[in-house]
């Protein structure tokens, strides 16, 4: 039973430093240095619950719509234009830094804006689709089919996700107090460029393709 556990720590960590710089990354960093280290974990959730969701997917099949051939254009653009969107709103949204001498609360999303957000942005991805499918086709050839390694498997992987995920956020958020407005303009305009670009290539590359 240690095998999986361990099998799975290493994938997590290795998605998360080395295949995590996609456009959740750049909103967790950017949430949790705007909105507050909660913004950020609860976003965080929302990524998440949205990979849980797609290795639900790959096992039950559901992951066969997306990878047919037919459909790869339309998702493709439909994806592609919701990092868009996220972008846009990013890169344009103002800045408000809260005055030490001025403890009235900003007004800002829920929890459950926060939470969808999180969902929809990395489900909208489909290099993360196909990276899960690719994981769980290879991961039940390794073992056969055992439910209970499969379980441990993915659940570590997941919860070691999350976690880099919550440090992340800490991390963002405790440097927060080095930030002036001007910084956190620039870094909304760098995470808003970066999932437009994102979303550009993700069109481009379906229809070149």
């Amino acid at each position: 039973m240690i095998v999986p556990i361990y099998e799975g720590v290493i994938l997590g960590f290795t998605l998360a430093f080395f295949f995590g710089f996609g456009p959740a990354f750049f909103t967790i960093i950017q949430t949790s240095m705007h909105r507050g280290f909660w913004s950020g974990v609860i976003l965080a959730i929302g990524v998440f619950l949205s990979d849980v969701a797609l290795v639900a997917l790959c096992f039950f099949g559901a992951i066969s719509i997306i990878n047919k051939p037919a459909n790869h254009l339309v998702f493709g653009i439909i994806s592609g234009a919701i990092l868009i969107i996220f972008g846009i709103v990013t890169y344009t949204r103002k800045v408000k830094m809260q005055d030490e001498n001025n403890k009235e609360p900003q007004n800002k999303p829920g929890p459950v804006t926060y939470l969808l957000k999180g969902f929809f942005l990395n489900i909208a991805n489909p290099f993360v689709w196909i990276f899960w499918m690719g994981v769980v086709v290879g991961i039940t050839a390794k073992y056969s089919d055992d439910i209970s390694f499969l379980v441990l498997f993915f659940s570590t992987t997941l919860i070691t996700v999350l976690f880099t995920d919550i440090l992340k956020c800490f991390g963002s958020y405790k440097i927060k107090k080095f930030m002036t407005t001007k910084i956190m303009e620039v870094i909304n305009k760098i995470a808003g460029v970066g999932l437009v670009i994102f979303g550009v290539f993700l069109i481009a590359r379906v229809i070149f393709n």
